[in-house]
């Protein structure tokens, strides 16, 4: 989920750049850029994937 989230931010962050849209200094580019690595860095580290280490059952 977090690695869907990333790539639209990515498209977001693309489409900033390519119709050359102002934004405040908080939505640039590259902080969007910047977001979405972040999510995709936890997708990779296995962040919110749903697995847990559980005990067996008898």
């Amino acid at each position: 989920m977090l690695a869907i989230a990333a790539a639209a931010l990515f498209f977001i962050a693309f489409l900033i750049d390519a119709a050359d849209i102002s934004t405040n200094e908080v939505f640039t580019q590259t902080n969007i850029m910047l977001i979405g690595l972040t999510l995709l860095a936890l997708h990779l580290a296995g962040v919110g994937s749903g697995w847990a280490a559980r005990g067996r059952r008898r």
